[in-house]
């Protein structure tokens, strides 16, 4: 059977298709499909290796590539949606892609997951939540990021403090940081991460931090756990073991972060940060679970950790020829030759299969992030949706009144009210 070739175009470049009376082509028909993702040249020269396998392994079938760096590839897909033009195979990000399926944009992936053409027996049951919206899995992830906690070994060791990372409690964390401190006046990183350490403690009560329809909070019914989370750092403040918090609070190179240049033995940071973080400290640095509940208190209700996607795969509903393109995906996401190929560029892989076969071939760095992700799988639950538009708008707020919190100028039960009144009055705007 006769091979078509790739049309490579420029890494760097974007790729434009065009079809006859100078229209962008909308899928095509026969064995034709389009491709588009954003990157840089290390993905675009992988993808495009990936797909030219592909077409290998399926004589007879075209697919057209369109990468285009982030800054562009946005403006250029909405472009392409509002003249029905969208490419049949496209990356989405988490932050969008609710938008995105809102405006029926996206093909429900359930049916070829239920007959086979999509294979997701090595998946994680949260991974494939992650892409499930109103019901419709409109995506599946790229890649597997979680949230966790930078810690320095040799701190832990000069302290003789062991950490059982599966089972420790906020409670414990604190117990920790006052040992550390009193053993060797290295301090603890102040909750400047508010967003991710909170979102987490939220949801072990069963809850989510936004509500479903985004206009409120989705907490606002546990005021004193905020509290709670805020008086943490002023008892260890209070004791002199608290790093800053306005120093805390700067925007700073990784280089010039507290805990890189060792005046903190801890950090809060997603898994696929951990090589940098590693390359800015210099120093061996171990990367761990977070405590994983509030307090007798607030008794576990679920896992607060979650599996977070770094991207997604997606069909457009506009495409000529869905069945093709979820054997693309398939491929894309569980072939193990071309994911020797991609290498994890886009994140831990999330099939069992194909990250035990990859684990061999990445550096060590990268390994290290296989075997975590690998090892808080079973303590994760579904992620939540994506925030709403405005949820940046209101972690600025938030951000604000714990900093006025930890430096003394409001009491933690005060900046508990302020945050969920104002949060409130942003969303429902």
């Amino acid at each position: 059977m006769k091979r078509i070739a790739l049309l490579l175009a420029a890494l760097s470049i974007p790729v434009m298709l065009f079809a006859g009376g100078g229209q962008q082509a909308s899928g095509g028909g026969g064995n034709y499909l389009r491709l588009a993702w954003w990157g840089n040249t290390v993905r675009d020269e992988r993808t495009n290796q990936a797909v030219q396998l592909f077409m290998q392994k399926n004589p007879g079938i075209t697919v057209e590539t369109e990468p285009t760096a982030w800054d562009g590839y946005w403006s250029k897909v909405n472009t392409q949606a509002s003249s029905g033009s969208l490419p049949d195979v496209m990356q989405q990000d988490y932050a969008y892609i609710q938008q995105w399926a809102n405006r029926n944009l996206l093909l429900d992936l359930t049916p070829y997951i239920e007959r086979g053409v999509i294979d997701l027996s090595k998946w994680a049951d949260s991974a494939v939540a992650s892409g499930k919206i109103g019901g419709k899995i409109v995506g599946l992830s790229l890649g597997t990021n979680s949230w966790g906690m930078g810690v320095d070994p040799a701190v832990l060791k000069q302290a003789g403090v062991t950490i059982d990372e599966v089972n420790w409690t906020w409670k414990e964390f604190e117990a920790v940081a006052l040992t550390i401190y009193q053993k060797t006046g290295i301090q603890t990183m102040p909750f400047t991460q508010h967003k991710q350490l909170f979102e987490f403690w939220v949801r072990e009560t069963g809850r989510s931090y936004y509500s479903a329809d985004g206009k409120t909070l989705g907490w606002t019914d546990i005021p004193g756990e905020i509290k709670n989370f805020l008086d943490i750092n002023l008892r260890l403040k209070a004791a002199g073991a608290l790093f800053d918090p306005q120093e805390s609070f700067l925007s700073l190179t990784m280089e010039e972060m507290p805990f890189s240049q060792g005046k903190t033995w801890n950090d809060y940071y997603w898994s696929n940060q951990h090589t940098a973080r590693l390359s800015a400290a210099k120093r061996p640095v171990e990367y761990i679970m977070n405590p994983n509940t509030p307090g007798a208190a607030m008794p576990l209700k679920k896992f607060g950790a979650y599996l977070k996607p770094s991207m997604f795969l997606s069909i457009s509903t506009n495409t000529k020829n869905p069945e093709l393109a979820a054997k693309f995906i398939n491929y894309f996401i569980n072939d193990i030759d071309a994911n020797s190929i991609l290498m994890a560029e886009r994140g831990v892989p999330v099939p069992t299969d194909v990250r035990a076969t990859l684990a061999p071939k990445v550096d060590a760095s990268i390994k290290y992030l296989f075997d975590y992700i690998t090892k808080i799988t079973p303590y994760t639950s579904p992620i939540d949706p994506s925030d709403p538009a405005k949820a940046g708008e209101v972690e600025e707020g938030i951000r604000i009144i714990i900093l006025e919190c930890l430096t003394g100028q409001i009491s933690s039960a005060d900046a508990a009210a302020k945050i969920i009144r104002q949060s409130n009055e942003i969303l429902a705007r």
